[in-house]
């Protein structure tokens, strides 16, 4: 997930917490020497996308020690895990579990030193350049202090780990291993994402679209070939390529409303190997951002029928057409939060940590997979909330000397991970609580 750094007032005086916040708060507190020793471990220790075996056995055993039924191996490396604690709705908690293929240069004593071979072949180094390792400790923090608790609430809780978010995949294969059919399917969905765009502990809401249906596309452009000295004898990739970049412009700019949101971005253009030769083919890759499964459509659509139409203007013939292709298998399609369950819930995290700590934000461009959970089911409201990460007097800092963050997915990226961990511990916990309230 990777999102742009906004304008966000700093924080200011933490207010006074009510005092029926204050137990949830102090038991927080009690847990985070433990917790941040998990997040170390998790920090030190990254796994690439399909390959959190050691991530998910943590999280595995934590849920199973504190009383949990715990299963393993859902939709490859997925942990769910199940209590159950009398009659009232089912809250699933998710957290995911996946790295990056980035090499830490954070310059901190605990930095991921690890380095693997992707299937793609590359050699890289690994980290938690998603703040993932925060989202798996805080899901440690709420199991345990759920468990701990279960005087508090009745209803079913499933917490789930889940693999290959920033692959876009692992939801879809829970999901089609019977995470809704093999155990209870939630009444409500919740999760939080660091942010790296406003102070640590800051949560920041937003109601309808958060995020957004993400594609990539390529796109393989036909030509002939010959010699750069001789054009005429060839019919040119290259131009034609860059016809079709230029021409993509206008589906953002003249085909989708002003009121809605896309974005058609070309992040690689490839093409020949020598100065003078003219190539047979060139291959293009795309990122298309959207939110309602209208603008989807169309973008998709209007990409396959320019590079056709741009194809017949340069005279290639009908086996020369470019290839349009759309990968299915890494779609992330947009998450959206339930007005009203997120409304409530913002409300009441204001009760909580007050209204300096609590901002309504725009929707974002960013992708992530979470929405899949309560995508084909309205009857499942879905929230996913930010934690701020940024710590304060970098913060501060950035601002005053009008600099940028580190983003999320950068190879800078520190969070505060304390704070984010205590913060996302006791939101979703005590939302969890809310939402299973006895009486």
């Amino acid at each position: 997930m990777n999102m742009k750094l906004t304008a966000v007032a700093a924080l200011a005086i933490i207010l006074p917490m009510p005092v029926a916040a204050q137990d949830i708060a102090a038991e927080v507190g009690k847990q985070m020497p433990s917790l941040m020793k998990v997040y170390d471990d998790f920090h030190a220790n990254p796994e690439l996308s399909f390959m959190e075996v050691r991530s998910a056995g943590i999280l595995a055993a934590e849920a199973r020690g504190w009383g949990f039924n715990v299963a393993e191996k859902v939709g490859g490396t997925g942990v769910v895990a199940v209590m159950e604690n009398g009659p009232g709705p089912v809250v699933l908690v998710r957290a995911d579990m996946d790295a990056l293929p980035v090499t830490e240069q954070t310059g901190l004593p605990g930095a991921s030193k690890v380095r693997v071979t992707t299937k793609e072949g590359v050699e890289t180094g690994v980290m938690h350049a998603c703040g993932h390792d925060t989202h798996m400790t805080a899901w440690v923090g709420v199991a345990r202090l759920m468990a701990a608790h279960k005087d508090r609430w009745s209803g079913t809780l499933v917490m789930i780990g889940q693999p290959a978010e920033e692959r876009g995949a692992g939801a879809r294969m829970m999901l089609e291993d019977g995470l809704y059919t093999r155990f209870p399917k939630p009444d409500y969905a919740l999760a939080f994402h660091d942010a790296a765009q406003f102070p640590a502990g800051m949560i920041g809401y937003t109601p309808g679209y958060a995020l957004a249906n993400v594609d990539s596309v390529d796109i393989l452009v036909k030509g002939v070939g010959g010699h750069g000295a001789y054009p005429q004898t060839t019919k040119d990739p290259i131009v034609l390529a860059s016809r079709i970049v230029t021409a993509l412009q206008t589906l953002v700019a003249r085909e989708v409303s002003p009121l809605d949101s896309a974005v058609v971005t070309v992040g690689s253009f490839h093409a020949g190997a020598k100065h003078n030769i003219i190539p047979d083919e060139a291959r293009l890759q795309l990122t298309v951002r959207s939110y309602t499964d209208e603008v989807r459509t169309h973008l998709l659509d209007g990409i396959a029928r320019i590079a056709k139409g741009e194809a017949i203007a340069a005279g290639l013939p009908d086996d020369k057409m470019p290839e349009v292709t759309v990968d299915r298998n890494e779609f992330t399609p947009s998450t959206y939060n339930t007005p009203e369950l997120t409304r409530d819930m913002a409300e009441f995290l204001t009760g909580r940590f007050g209204a300096a700590r609590v901002h309504q934000l725009p929707p974002v461009m960013g992708g992530e997979d979470f929405g899949r959970f309560s995508r084909d089911d309205k009857d499942i409201q879905s929230l996913i909330f930010w934690v701020g990460g940024v710590p304060q007097a970098e913060f501060d800092a950035a601002k005053k000397e009008g600099r940028t963050l580190p983003s999320l997915h950068s190879p800078f990226w520190a969070p505060d991970a304390h704070a984010v961990v205590s913060t996302a511990t006791e939101a979703l916990t005590a939302m969890a609580m809310k939402l299973m309230s006895k009486g």
